[in-house]
């Protein structure tokens, strides 16, 4: 019972590390896009990809979080 506690630990330890990675990674392009000259229409693109990333980012967050609150 312990190792498998424990299992589950590292496993959502693992788990969590990488969705602050995918967070972080968003905020780096945030500031690479700010660095482009780029047309209004691109510049919207970006914002779109951005948003779309953003939302992914959540929703694999929710499910590392239902994951582990089932065990």
């Amino acid at each position: 019972m312990v190792k498998q506690i424990e299992t589950q630990d590292t496993e959502w330890s693992q788990d969590w590390k990488a969705i602050v990675k995918i967070f972080d990674l968003i905020e780096e392009l945030k500031s690479e896009f700010k660095k482009l000259d780029v047309s209004y229409l691109h510049h919207l693109q970006q914002k779109g990809l951005l948003l779309n990333l953003e939302k992914y980012a959540w929703s694999l967050q929710n499910y590392i979080i239902e994951k582990y609150s089932d065990k």
